[in-house]
């Protein structure tokens, strides 16, 4: 059972939506950040990477970076570049890429559906990483990262969306990377009801990404809650922005990864040893796209190889069944000597938007091998979230990426 409210979205105003909305800030490096905000001025990268605003010797953490953040946002929404809708509504985001569409539902989810379980996560978050965006929403005032959230598909559900879709957007851009984007406003007060009693009765929600922005939000509202013993529940800093994405239209992407030596073995011996796991064959030049579970490429002295896992490194636990699992526990950690690929500078991780021609372009500056992998599914998603338990790092990369800057949530009441 799970609260889903409608909010006060401040949104751009209608023709710099385009210019305004940004790739999520943790996808770039400082440097990268500096010359995205460089190349746009209204990006709001602006705001979500306020360091971009100072010489690099600033630490991207000082305080004088929040305080510019908190500026920059009162600077545009005094300017009118941000307006806020005068009454609650739910919004729809829908992104298109490739041809494939996928459509959330844009709203407020519970701090306390997170507390309690209702909202479901399957990986840990990083105590630095959660400060930051503490820091940055305490400054503002204001939520500016959605959480991407995955919920089993609902055909009612689906026919609301639908009606809301027939409507004008609000917003019909395409962004530099292809990318189509469209918003629609739900603000019928019976379709809004509809939405609440449905999510109300849908059960568990999963964190498909945004952990760390969505600890920081729970723990900006469960802090505000301490200072206000007289807090009501109704308050916005119980609620954390969120796009709620069916099932369904989700896509995930492999998440491959490359490593800089083979751990003092020679090709040969590293093969051999692959060989009495996996059934191993040479592809040459042609790249290896995994094409189904157990399957798994590796490049290596600028050879494809095409590994498959027998049924005995399968497992009953959603965790270890994982290809991302198989691969640790079968090859990265006892043969490569990868024991916490958190940790361990010999290991990088690639996601799969960046294609195989970019493993081939590691191994052939920086790295020894590579190795691409099958996707992990929803569904195995959801398996390890409903057993509370917690998929490895680098598992799973959504595609495509949400943009923030198109909906903020202020915490002001």
């Amino acid at each position: 059972m799970a609260e889903i409210r409608p909010f006060r979205a401040f949104r751009p105003a209608p023709g710099l939506e385009s210019r305004i909305a940004a790739l999520p800030y943790d996808v770039y490096n400082r440097q990268e950040a500096k010359q995205a905000v460089a190349d746009n001025v209204h990006s709001f990268l602006r705001i979500d990477r306020a360091e971009t605003q100072f010489p690099d010797e600033v630490d991207t953490y000082d305080e004088r970076v929040y305080e510019k953040a908190k500026e920059l946002l009162e600077e545009q929404i005094s300017k009118g570049e941000f307006i806020q809708d005068a009454y609650p509504c739910y919004y729809l985001y829908e992104l298109v890429m490739n041809g494939r569409s996928q459509t959330g539902i844009v709203a407020c989810a519970s701090i306390d559906d997170y507390v309690n379980g209702v909202i479901k996560k399957h990986e840990n978050t990083r105590t630095e990483k959660e400060e930051d965006r503490i820091r940055h929403v305490d400054a503002l005032n204001t939520q500016t990262g959605p959480i991407f959230l995955a919920y089993r598909d609902r055909s009612d559900l689906q026919v609301l969306v639908g009606k809301n879709k027939a409507k004008t957007p609000l917003y019909d851009f395409t962004s530099q990377d292809g990318i189509t984007h469209r918003v629609y406003c739900i603000d019928e007060s019976e379709d809004i009801q509809s939405i609440q009693a449905i999510f109300k009765d849908l059960g568990n929600i999963y964190i498909a990404d945004g952990h760390h922005r969505c600890a920081s939000a729970v723990k900006v509202g469960l802090k505000r809650r301490a200072a206000k013993p007289d807090f009501t529940g109704e308050e916005e800093f119980n609620f954390f922005l969120s796009v709620l994405f069916p099932d369904s239209e989700l896509m995930i992407m492999d998440y491959n990864r490359v490593v800089k030596d083979i751990n003092g073995m020679d090709t040969v011996e590293f093969i051999e040893k692959l060989s009495e796991m996996f059934t191993v064959e040479e592809r040459g030049s042609i790249p290896v796209k995994p094409a189904a579970k157990g399957e798994f490429g590796m490049f290596l002295e600028d050879k494809w190889y095409l590994l498959t896992a027998g049924e005995e490194l399968r497992s009953t636990d959603p965790v270890r069944n994982l290809d991302v699992s198989v691969l640790q526990e079968r090859v990265l950690q006892p043969l490569l000597g990868i024991e916490d690929p958190k940790t361990d500078k010999r290991i990088d991780f690639v996601g799969g938007i960046r294609g195989l021609k970019e493993l081939e372009r590691r191994v052939h500056t920086d790295m020894r091998v590579a190795f691409s992998l099958y996707p992990t599914s929803i569904g195995e998603l959801f398996a390890v979230a409903d057993q509370g338990l917690l998929m490895p790092p680098k598992s799973t990369w959504f595609e495509p990426k949400l943009r923030s800057g198109l909906f903020l949530h202020s915490l002001a009441d």
